[in-house]
């Protein structure tokens, strides 16, 4: 089982950064060159941005959900966000990914699909706001990917077997961890930051109305970038998760399983089974043959 304690102690002992201990960790596993799995990300990265690329140039629309990031766009141009450049430009480029997911778009799962805008968002709006170098951003998607994997060690980025905290959830603690890789902050801060995330989202149920990871998704997409930094920063100055990292995925994973089946992506409770949400369903049934 992968741990954040293990991926710290390769980190420590060879004075690695947090994702070139993860690469050397998946070499040993594997059996393949960290030079390959490098390459391989780097790929990843490339897909990642056409997608960005082709969402905020297309702007897609679900079958629910209009095109609503070029508003967060709009309003940037005449207003100064409460939530600051960064935070404002990430979201938009969440929720435009997101769209694009529902339209049938091609996106990478980071880690999921309905989750697939909270990475790419925070990775690619810190690389226009602060000018992080390519090589960088490339390192804290290695760095997200890391904490993706031990969370799927040890719990699960299935919202049908844990909610929405295994997705969105997770992918915030992952952009999280990469922010904090980034910003240069401490191998145990990278930890942390994700730590501190998955604290802050424990018991987030997966709620898709008809079934479709649109509504609520799309938005928690965008919102979550918010926690990814915050979280981000509360780590690089040094706060510190009380409960150890690994512990704190254990838990959540815990948590999940808890949770009532309506709450795990059935579709038959949370957002997805008010008034509003049943009356959605069935006029999509009507409309759509593929809508169960």
């Amino acid at each position: 089982m992968l741990s954040f304690e293990e991926i710290l102690s390769i980190a420590n002992t060879k004075n690695l950064s947090f994702p070139e201990a993860f690469l050397e960790k998946q070499s040993m596993d594997y059996g393949e060159e960290v030079s390959s799995i490098k390459k391989t990300m780097e790929s990843r990265l490339m897909e990642m941005r056409h997608s960005v690329e082709e969402a905020l140039c297309s702007k897609p629309s679900g079958k629910i959900v209009p095109n609503t990031a070029y508003k967060i766009g709009q309003y940037q141009e005449g207003n100064q966000p409460f939530s600051g450049k960064f935070i404002a430009r990430a979201c938009q480029i969440a929720l435009a990914v997101a769209t694009y997911n529902a339209s049938m778009g091609r996106i990478v799962a980071a880690p999921t699909a309905g989750s697939c805008g909270i990475l790419p968002g925070i990775l690619f709006a810190a690389k226009e706001v602060f000018s992080f170098p390519q090589e960088t951003i490339l390192e804290g998607l290695i760095t997200a990917g890391g904490i993706g994997a031990i969370i799927a060690s040890r719990a699960t980025l299935a919202g049908a077997e844990g909610g929405c905290q295994a997705e969105c959830g997770a992918a915030s603690a992952m952009a999280s961890g990469a922010l904090t890789y980034m910003r240069g902050a401490s191998v145990e801060a990278v930890a942390h930051s994700a730590a501190l995330v998955i604290k802050s989202i424990l018991g987030l149920v997966c709620d898709p109305v008809a079934g479709l990871v649109e509504v609520p998704c799309i938005k928690r997409n965008g919102t979550l970038t918010s926690l990814a930094a915050i979280c981000s920063d509360m780590a690089s100055s040094g706060i510190t998760s009380t409960i150890p990292p690994d512990e704190v995925v254990d838990a959540m994973y815990k948590v999940g399983r808890a949770l009532p089946e309506t709450l795990r992506e059935t579709s038959l409770g949370g957002i997805a089974a008010t008034p509003t949400a049943l009356k959605i369903t069935e006029s999509l049934k009507a409309h759509t043959p593929d809508i169960k």
